[in-house]
């Protein structure tokens, strides 16, 4: 009983990881990408992929849902579209707000993360606890 209500808590956090992870590489993506506009020129392709939601992201497939997902496929409808000068600066306007969304959908995460198990588990204590 425990350890399916572990289970449950576990799986209600596992969007807010995704969220976590995918703002992660986003910024880290953005980060090379600048890096690469300076000073490499290689295409996207090659720069996304090292990471895991990057390629997926580039080739049109939805990773997150709702306005994040819009948020998301802002980024990267724009990218390619215009001259290096142009996209630095994209790139470097963008950077603050995916740093945003990187720390907060990590503090959410720890956050929200830890209380859903714990709660869960006391839930499948005390379920345990009345059934015994």
């Amino acid at each position: 009983m425990v350890g399916l209500t572990i289970s449950l808590g576990v799986f209600l956090t596992a969007n807010r990881k995704k969220k976590m992870q995918v703002f992660s590489e986003l910024y880290e993506f953005n980060e090379r990408l600048l890096l690469n506009l300076k000073f490499d020129r290689n295409p996207i392709s090659k720069v996304a992929q090292d990471f895991k939601f990057i390629p997926d992201l580039l080739g049109g497939k939805s990773v997150l849902d709702g306005k994040d997902g819009e948020v998301v496929s802002d980024y990267v409808v724009n990218l390619g579209k215009s001259d290096a000068l142009s996209q630095i600066d994209y790139l470097n306007d963008r950077k603050a707000a995916l740093g945003k969304l990187r720390d907060d959908s990590a503090s959410a995460y720890k956050r929200y993360g830890s209380l859903y198990v714990k709660i869960f588990f006391m839930i499948g204590v005390l379920a345990a606890i009345l059934l015994a």
